[in-house]
């Protein structure tokens, strides 16, 4: 595995280094800075779409064919990485990360058709309806059921835990078609609800420990979908599924992600006192702690290195998904820990009017530690969404030690 980078890469890296240059705006950068998880302000979200849908990189792993940037491994890891560093919003847009390649592998062609110009322009925007109240990390039990009424399926239920429900006007969603399947994995459907917010749908906010509006409650009542919404065959929505979920849980530069949050929290180190009144950095104890973390870092990071050859070789990392999920959220745990224990009395007053884009409120301390305890209490989700520890950890077992 050659980690250097050949000519024609750091011509790439140069390009995206102009193209955030000249169209991350401070503006930006300073409203991303505000989001403490995934789902940034949905203006900001449109405008930084715009600008990247301008220059035809809004969707960097599509292929070009159907309107993608067409990037490959090595590209693709540049772009993130950049975007990372220069601090541009996060990339919560599902169409671009979870529909549209689901659809590229098991949709019609009249679906590729309609849909994909549409996340591609942000004429759509989608949530996930997968999770519900009993059915999370176990999401084959779920119960919410689609009726078949000629063409049509009428949906009744819930999904829960629903990241930006409130901020789409699209669902894809898991349907159970046959209760009486032997199997609780199949009897399962998948279908893309295009009328969302509608008729018969209630979307019931559910606020954060961080005090932040990402998550939802939605309510089916009654709810009408045409047939020719479902993406695959009836009662196989299991395997369109499980095809979704590799990049769900893959991701892409979640070493990148970590490494520039471990070097603000070094340069938040350097900027705030120790008990002795030195500098938190020169702490021999806390210096340990920097570089205990800096391990895990760097083992993200080769991982992730690991399967982008793997990739470009062609071959299918498999389980390698589930396990930088596991690494990267404990990692970042971690970091968002030791955020809160550099700032200490700091942590303590949360002023959340300071945390809203053009809110003239000043934040209690100086400005490095406003969105230190949001983040540290919105990752403590990051070992749940996307699949728990314990489901990839079971996942490992069974793929990678044949247990």
């Amino acid at each position: 595995m050659d980690l250097a980078m050949r000519e024609e890469d750091v011509a790439f890296r140069d390009e995206v280094r102009t193209f955030l240059k000249e169209n991350l705006t401070d503006d930006l950068k300073a409203h991303a800075k505000l989001t403490p998880g995934i789902l940034a302000d949905q203006d900001l979200r449109v405008e930084w779409l715009k600008r990247l849908h301008k220059r035809g990189w809004a969707a960097p792993s599509w292929p070009k064919k159907y309107g993608g940037a067409g990037f490959n491994v090595m590209q693709r890891f540049i772009w993130a990485s950049e975007c990372s560093a220069a601090g541009a919003p996060a990339g919560s847009n599902m169409g671009l990360s979870m529909v549209g390649p689901t659809l590229m592998g098991h949709g019609t062609k009249e679906q590729l058709d309609h849909y994909l110009p549409r996340i591609l322009d942000g004429t759509d925007w989608w949530c996930q309806g997968y999770s519900e109240p009993g059915s999370g990390s176990d999401l084959a039990s779920l119960q919410c059921k689609a009726t078949s009424d000629g063409d049509d399926y009428i949906i009744n239920g819930t999904k829960i835990w629903t990241t930006g429900a409130h901020q789409s006007n699209k669902m894809f969603c898991l349907v159970r078609t046959d209760p009486n399947a032997e199997k609780k994995q199949q009897g399962i459907s998948f279908i893309l609800i295009d009328e969302f917010p509608a008729e018969g749908i209630t979307i019931d906010p559910i606020i954060t420990l961080a005090g932040d509006h990402e998550v939802n409650q939605v309510f089916f009542d009654d709810v009408r979908v045409p047939k020719s919404n479902r993406v695959g065959k009836e009662n196989e929505g299991w395997t369109v599924a499980k095809y979704l979920l590799e990049f769900e849980r893959g991701g892409a530069a979640h070493g990148a992600a970590l490494r520039n949050a471990l070097n603000r929290l070094r340069k938040m180190a350097s900027t705030e006192n120790a008990s002795d009144g030195a500098k938190l950095i020169d702490d021999p104890a806390f210096r340990r702690k920097i570089d205990e973390t800096e391990v895990e870092v760097t083992s993200v990071e080769f991982t992730e290195h690991r399967i982008m050859s793997q990739l470009s070789n062609g071959q299918n990392p498999g389980a390698a998904a589930s396990i930088i999920k596991l690494k990267g959220a404990d990692t970042n745990q971690k970091i968002t820990e030791l955020a809160v224990e550099a700032i200490a009395y700091y942590a303590q007053p949360d002023v959340l009017e300071a945390r809203t884009w053009g809110a003239n409120v000043p934040p209690v301390g100086p400005d490095h530690t406003l969105m230190v305890m949001p983040k540290y209490l919105n990752t403590r989700a990051q070992t749940i969404f996307g699949g728990s520890n314990e489901v990839q950890r079971n996942i490992m077992a069974k793929a990678v030690l044949g247990l």
